[in-house]
């Protein structure tokens, strides 16, 4: 019972953070802040107050994690798999330029830094696929230190914080299309819940859309990390060899939930004041965790860390934006 009241007091407060945010956005310019963008933003804010209290703690994980896939699984009522379909090819053709140069980039900066593998392989991947995600899956597959685990992930919250506040104004200042933006954003930015917030922030459509692209590129952590399995038993004594890698575990299975909504939505029988009332919802579920995910944020932890992984982050982030603006430019020209 009192671990149930834990929970429910974390994810109620971070509700409440989202209904702030929803409260916010209201007396803002339409455009300038998003209510997700401003949920992430209050809970840093109010993370060295409420951190203080353990209460809170294992609701806020619950909320970070649980409610925002259940957002991005009723998102999928908004799109039809025509959509999908035609965002995943997109999506794939993206993907080759920007693995690519996130692997490649990635293997530069250990060798101009000095990084050891497993960690400039944990940046790379980070950028690569989903961000804190993806880093936490990969680390214990390669049995990377935890330091270079928290550098990973550290590296990838702060050039998301980054990304999430300037990309939007970016993108309207450039001119991009909610297609254009929305494959941007979706191979460009790295955690779930920054691609969410980048999104939205720049519009509805366009947060659809990377939420799909940043889908697809999610689906790619498992071919990733088995890949990663065999690179550490070649690379490491083998007499330790690898650890066992779980598919079942690391397949992101809230995908096919996603899916789903989709099929209903593309059977047409749900009504539109239906389809309306679904998105609000998913669209605060998203807002929930990302004041969740606000709230866990310790500025301090993230000062401590240390310089050159920091810099080969930002290198290879970087690099992946640059890389993706043009190429989706070139992309929609070559189908337009």
């Amino acid at each position: 019972m009192v671990q149930r009241a834990n929970k429910w007091s974390g994810a109620a407060l971070s509700a409440g953070i989202a209904a702030l945010a929803y409260g916010i956005s209201a007396f803002l310019p339409e455009g300038i802040l998003g209510e997700t963008l401003i949920a992430l933003i209050v809970g840093m804010l109010l993370n060295p107050l409420f951190s203080r209290y353990e209460g809170f703690g294992e609701g806020i994980n619950w909320t970070s994690k649980k409610i925002l896939r259940t957002g991005i699984i009723l998102a999928g009522i908004t799109l039809s798999f025509t959509q999908v379909f035609q965002a995943g090819k997109y999506a794939l053709i993206l993907m080759a330029f920007t693995l690519a140069t996130s692997f490649g980039v990635g293997y530069l900066c250990k060798k101009i830094f000095r990084i050891n593998w497993k960690l400039a392989s944990l940046l790379s991947v980070s950028t690569a696929i989903c961000g804190g995600t993806a880093v936490a899956t990969l680390g214990p597959t390669i049995r990377a230190r935890n330091r270079d685990i928290a550098y990973a992930i550290s590296a990838t919250f702060l050039f998301d914080i980054i990304t999430v506040i300037a990309f939007p104004w970016i993108g309207r200042l450039l001119g991009l299309s909610d297609t254009g933006y929305g494959l941007w954003i979706g191979t460009a930015v790295n955690d779930t819940s920054s691609v969410v917030a980048a999104g939205y922030a720049f519009s509805d459509a366009a947060g659809a859309l990377a939420t799909i692209v940043k889908l697809t590129r999610t689906l790619f952590i498992v071919p990733i990390v088995l890949a990663f399995s065999w690179i550490y038993a070649k690379k490491e004594m083998p007499a330790q060899g690898a650890e066992k890698v779980n598919i079942r575990s690391i397949f992101p299975w809230f995908i096919l939930g996603f899916l789903v909504m989709v099929g209903v939505r593309s059977t047409r029988l749900v009504p539109e004041w239906a389809v309306g009332g679904i998105a609000f919802v998913s669209k605060f579920c998203m807002s929930m965790a990302l004041a969740a995910i606000g709230l866990k944020t310790s500025l301090k932890e993230v000062a401590g860390v240390g310089i050159k992984p920091m810099v080969a982050g930002v290198i290879i982030d970087t690099s992946v934006v640059f890389v993706s603006l043009f190429a989706q430019a070139a992309i929609l020209r070559f189908f337009s």
